[in-house]
């Protein structure tokens, strides 16, 4: 595995840790929850072979510190440090493409709505958007639950807890460069789970962006939202290998799955096909 170029970039209340990596169009990869650049590592690899790949730690995770004391994250801004983050390392005019899972995936999609001339297309992949679902307010309550049993009674309480979004089963290790778990549980998931998209907007986009879930979550709850998300914007949901985390676990086939994905979106201003021809 290549060795990445590393560099940071200082954004409004944060400074951010990314790595780029391949050459070829830009590619931005969009970590979710306690994640960070180091989820992405064998997938980046393997993406470099056909392009130049930009992966980062979302501010107040890992490499990227806040300037102040931590406080409850929010879309819009995260969204704003992706889009200086490409304007730091695309080429001027450079239109690129988006992959961003979890709480990743919903910046992406803020991404293409908000920033059409830079972002060609994006693959939405399992936002944890719960206030989609039309049990919201109990994914709410579990929510606040979780929140509360994390200051009750720490990390690993909270965490059994939150399990049940993902069948049941203890969420699997995955390479990061600090535990940022304490910090997703007070900070991200009560935001992030609670965001409802601008679905006039989210149309206007559609052409652009794809609503994936992972094959093997297809039966759990964090899977639905992509579901309800998918039928909202008038897309076929665009199944990828393996759960939640597929991309961690499949790197090699999540990656080839990917770079065909993005082949067959419609190529910037041609007019998107009917939705059950563009379902995959």
């Amino acid at each position: 595995m290549s060795t990445p170029e590393t560099g940071t970039l200082a954004v409004a209340g944060a400074r951010l840790h990314f790595e780029v990596r391949g050459a070829g169009p830009l590619l931005l990869l969009i970590p979710g929850g306690n994640s960070d650049a180091a989820v992405f590592d064998p997938m980046a690899a393997a993406l470099a072979e056909s392009h130049r790949v930009l992966t980062y730690d979302p501010r107040g995770n890992s490499r990227s510190p806040l300037d102040g004391p931590p406080v409850d994250q929010r879309l819009d801004v995260h969204t704003d440090d992706a889009y200086r983050l490409l304007g730091h390392v695309a080429a001027a005019g450079e239109s690129v493409r988006v992959f961003g899972s979890c709480s990743g995936g919903l910046v992406a999609l803020e991404l293409a709505v908000r920033h059409p001339d830079r972002i060609r297309s994006a693959v939405v992949h399992e936002p944890p958007a719960l206030a989609l679902l039309p049990d919201a307010e109990v994914h709410s309550g579990f929510i606040d639950d979780v929140h509360e049993t994390f200051r009750r009674d720490g990390v690993a309480a909270a965490m059994r807890k939150l399990n049940a979004l993902f069948g049941g089963r203890p969420a699997p290790v995955l390479p990061q460069a600090h535990d940022n778990t304490a910090f997703f549980l007070a900070h991200t998931m009560r935001p992030f789970t609670r965001v409802v998209p601008d679905f006039a907007a989210v149309a206007a986009a559609a052409g652009r962006i794809v609503v994936a879930g992972g094959r093997a979550s297809s039966t759990q709850i964090i899977h639905r939202p992509a579901a309800v998300l998918a039928e909202r914007i008038g897309r076929g949901l665009t199944e990828f290998p393996g759960g939640h985390i597929g991309y961690a676990k499949w790197p090699v086939e999540f990656a080839e799955r990917l770079v065909g994905v993005f082949a067959a979106m419609p190529a910037p201003g041609s007019v998107p096909e009917p939705a059950e021809a563009r379902e995959m």
